[in-house]
């Protein structure tokens, strides 16, 4: 067996094992992701693997002393206080145009040269890529005659591969980070049939002046000619004033006007057609009514799920009552932002908050008030209310 091949298979081993574990580790902590972290830690135990049938081997060829290139490894380092922490996880959204090959290469000669991360996103392209090109060593390396017979040059290549799939994952779950995060308040639909006439514009003013998170724009009736403007005027307007805008069912307006998202119902566009068509910065919201449904749309990558009907409700008909149960059942199954819809108001909203609610989704309890901005305020204030005694319960 040669023997110099054995530190370069040694050097990258190491190097692959260090930059997958900064990956699961942002997977499961930052991006609370179970499914991605286990492909991550599966990916390392294999690659661990691989270096148990070199054995102590490896450590025998080990010469880290008369490494000639090992002060300018350690020169690169980053300094632990220039990485991003999961509590410092802000990431501006971006692009579809930010996410092509040609940008992320650029970011990552960037990150060499500055040798600093400016957020996640950038760190987990450097881990990535860092790993990557060691798998591609290990993989040549592999085809050594002297090697062959020891290591598989194929499980090299097929960590490789699953590895991009990984990253772009895990760089499409950073992108939508921020946006998920403000799931956490009142939520407005935006309902054209129930508004009877109102102008939607200046509806959507008083949502957004009486504090909600979310405006969603849902008409079923209408052409979309006629639906452009108005949801160019409402997104205008969120965008102004901090605001989600989503647009329910109508993945083609949704792209025209640059919504924030898309909310899909059970019997419209798939969510993964839909995510393969948004750019990578738009989140998806999916209802769903069983706990079997929610875990199908979170691995189909939706951004959030929304459950319901909560309670009876005139918003839409033949509408299914699941319950607080159901939501409690869905909270235990995934992990997702849940929003609860149907039939929410004064009267209850502080019970679905209590259920595990992390945002309310409303339209006759705000809509079908003679004050809009009032209602909306008041919602808002109960659900503040109730989050804050759900927190003291856990943590008295």
């Amino acid at each position: 067996m040669p023997h110099q091949p054995l530190r370069i298979v040694d050097a990258n081993l190491n190097r692959s094992a260090e930059g997958l574990r900064v990956l699961e580790d942002v997977a499961r902590f930052v991006l609370n992701d179970a499914a991605l972290s286990q492909q991550l830690r599966t990916i390392r135990h294999n690659l661990a693997d691989a270096g148990r049938s070199l054995g102590i081997i490896l450590l025998e060829e080990r010469d880290s002393e008369h490494d000639v290139g090992i002060s300018k490894e350690i020169a690169t380092v980053t300094p632990p206080s220039a990485v991003a922490s999961p509590s410092s996880a802000a990431v501006s959204p971006l692009s579809a145009v930010a996410s092509s090959p040609s940008v992320i290469a650029s970011r990552r000669r960037s990150n060499l040269n500055k040798q600093s991360y400016p957020d996640l996103i950038s760190l987990v392209e450097a881990n990535a890529n860092r790993v990557e090109e060691s798998l591609r060593v290990l993989e040549e390396l592999a085809r050594l005659a002297g090697l062959s017979s020891r290591l598989d040059a194929v499980k090299f290549e097929q960590a490789r591969f699953s590895l991009y799939s990984v990253e772009k994952a895990m760089v499409a779950k950073l992108t939508r980070q921020d946006k998920v995060k403000q799931l956490t308040g009142l939520y407005v639909i935006l309902d054209r049939q129930a508004l009877a006439g109102r102008d939607e514009l200046e509806v959507a003013g008083e949502i957004v002046q009486g504090g909600a998170r979310v405006i969603q724009l849902r008409d079923k009736q209408s052409y979309k000619g006629e639906l452009l403007p108005i949801a160019q005027g409402i997104k205008e307007l969120c965008a102004k004033s901090g605001v989600l805008f989503i647009v329910n069912d109508y993945l083609d307006l949704a792209l025209a006007v640059d919504a924030d998202g898309l909310h899909l119902g059970q019997k419209d566009l798939p969510v993964h057609i839909a995510r393969r068509e948004l750019p990578i910065d738009k989140i998806i919201g999916s209802s769903v009514t069983t706990v079997s449904r929610a875990i199908e749309m979170r691995d189909e990558e939706a951004d959030y799920i929304a459950v319901g009907s909560m309670f009876p409700t005139r918003g839409k008909e033949g509408a299914v009552v699941v319950g607080l149960d159901m939501l409690q059942q869905v909270k235990k199954a995934i992990s997702s932002p849940l929003v609860a819809i149907g039939g929410i108001d004064e009267s209850n909203v502080g019970e679905v908050i209590a259920a595990g609610a992390d945002c309310v989704a409303v339209i006759n309890a705000v809509l079908g008030k003679p004050d809009v901005r009032k209602a909306t305020r008041q919602l808002v204030s109960q659900i503040k209310r109730a989050k804050r005694k759900c927190q003291g319960y856990q943590t008295s």
